[in-house]
C-alpha cells in the first residue's frame, strides 16, 4: 500500500515537473525573447510584401484616375467664397456681402423716396442685394473662363517645348507664370505658389479645377498627376492633350456659329412685343394704356410675360450644347 501510493506521488510529482519545465523554461532560458526578435527582423518584410504586391502600370494607372475624380467632384452649387474666386475677384466674403447688401438698402431707399410703395421697393431691393450678385458672378467667371480657354492651349504648347528642350516641368510652369497673360498667368501662379509650400506638384495641378471648373483644366491635372505617379512620357501626352483642347476650341465655336440663328430668333421674338407695345403707345396712348390701368389689361400682362418667360426658356435649352 506504502508502495503504491509512493508511485502515485512520484508520478504527480513528474507530471507537475514536466509541465512546469514547458511552461517555465522558454522564460528561463530566452527563447521567447528570441523567437520575438526574429520575427521583428522576419515578420515585417512578410507583411510589407504581402501589402504591396507589384501592380501593372494599368493598375496605377486606374487607381491614380479613381483618386483623381473623388478629389475633382465639383459642387453643383459651391459655396459664396469658391464663387468670388472663380469670378476673379480678390474681395472677402464678408466685403462682397456689405457692398451688395448696401447696394440693395440703396436701391430699396431711392423707390421708397419717389413713392413705389413699400412691397414693390422691398421686392426689389431684395432682388438688388440677392439676385444681382449672383448674376454678376456668373458673368465674370463666364468671361475669365473664356480667356482662360483661348490662351490655355498655348500655354501647355509653352510646357511642352520646354520639356522637350530639357526644362523640368515646373520651371516651364515658371515662365507661364511670368509672361502669360491673366487669368492663365494667375492660375499657374497659384500653381507654382501652391507646389512651393510643400504640395506635391500633381495635386496642384489637381486644384486648377476647382479655381477654374472646366473640363480642359481637369483634363491638364489629370495629365500631370498620372505621370508623376506612374511616370511617362510627358511631353508626347501634354502634346495631345494640346491638340485636344484645339479641337474642342474649334467645336465649341462651330457650335456658337451653327446656334447664332437659333440666339437671333430668340432675341427677335423676345424684343418683337416690347418694340410693338413701345411704338402703339406712340401713336395711340389711350388705345394701349388700358393693359396697365385696368385689371383685366394687368392680368394679359403678367399672362404674357409668363408665356414669353417659358418660350425663351425652351429656346434656350434648344441651342445649349454641353459636350
Amino acid at each position: 500500500m506504502k508502495i503504491q501510493t509512493l508511485a502515485l506521488i512520484s508520478m504527480v510529482a513528474t507530471a507537475v515537473g514536466g509541465v512546469a519545465w514547458v511552461l517555465i523554461y522558454p522564460l528561463l532560458s530566452g527563447e521567447r525573447q528570441a523567437e520575438k526578435r526574429r520575427a521583428s527582423f522576419a515578420g515585417p518584410t512578410k507583411r510589407v510584401a504581402a501589402r504591396t504586391p507589384q501592380r501593372s502600370r494599368r493598375e496605377q494607372v486606374e487607381e491614380t484616375l479613381k483618386g483623381i475624380e473623388i478629389k475633382s467632384s465639383h459642387p453643383r452649387n459651391p459655396p459664396l467664397s469658391m464663387k468670388i474666386q472663380q469670378a476673379g475677384l480678390s474681395l472677402s466674403k464678408q466685403k462682397f456681402m456689405m457692398i451688395f447688401g448696401g447696394l440693395g438698402l440703396l436701391v430699396f431707399a431711392m423707390l421708397f423716396m419717389v413713392g413705389a410703395g413699400l412691397l414693390p421697393a422691398s421686392v426689389v431691393g431684395f432682388s438688388a442685394a440677392a439676385g444681382l450678385p449672383l448674376w454678376i458672378l456668373k458673368f465674370l467667371k463666364k468671361r475669365r473662363e473664356r480667356k482662360f480657354l483661348d490662351s490655355f492651349p498655348d500655354g501647355v504648347d509653352v510646357i511642352v517645348r520646354g520639356i522637350k528642350s530639357g526644362l523640368p516641368l515646373l520651371d516651364s510652369l515658371k515662365i507661364i507664370a511670368s509672361e502669360a497673360q491673366d487669368p492663365l498667368k494667375t492660375e499657374i501662379r497659384a500653381i507654382v505658389d501652391t507646389q512651393t509650400i510643400g504640395m506635391p506638384l500633381g495635386e496642384a495641378c489637381a486644384k486648377l479645377y476647382e479655381r477654374m471648373p472646366l473640363p480642359e483644366a481637369n483634363f491638364f491635372g489629370i495629365v500631370i498627376s498620372i505621370q508623376q505617379k506612374a511616370g511617362g512620357n510627358l511631353s508626347e501626352a501634354l502634346g495631345n492633350l494640346s491638340k485636344v483642347l484645339r479641337e474642342r476650341k474649334k467645336m465649341k465655336a462651330k457650335i456658337r456659329a451653327v446656334s447664332m440663328e437659333a440666339k437671333a430668333s430668340a432675341v427677335i421674338i423676345g424684343c418683337l412685343p416690347i418694340a410693338v407695345a413701345i411704338l402703339v403707345y406712340l401713336t395711340s396712348p389711350d388705345y394701349i394704356e388700358l393693359l396697365w390701368t385696368t385689371n383685366l389689361g394687368r392680368i394679359m400682362i403678367l399672362g404674357c410675360l409668363l408665356w414669353m418667360s417659358i418660350g425663351v426658356f425652351v429656346m434656350k435649352q434648344m441651342i445649349n450644347f454641353d459636350f
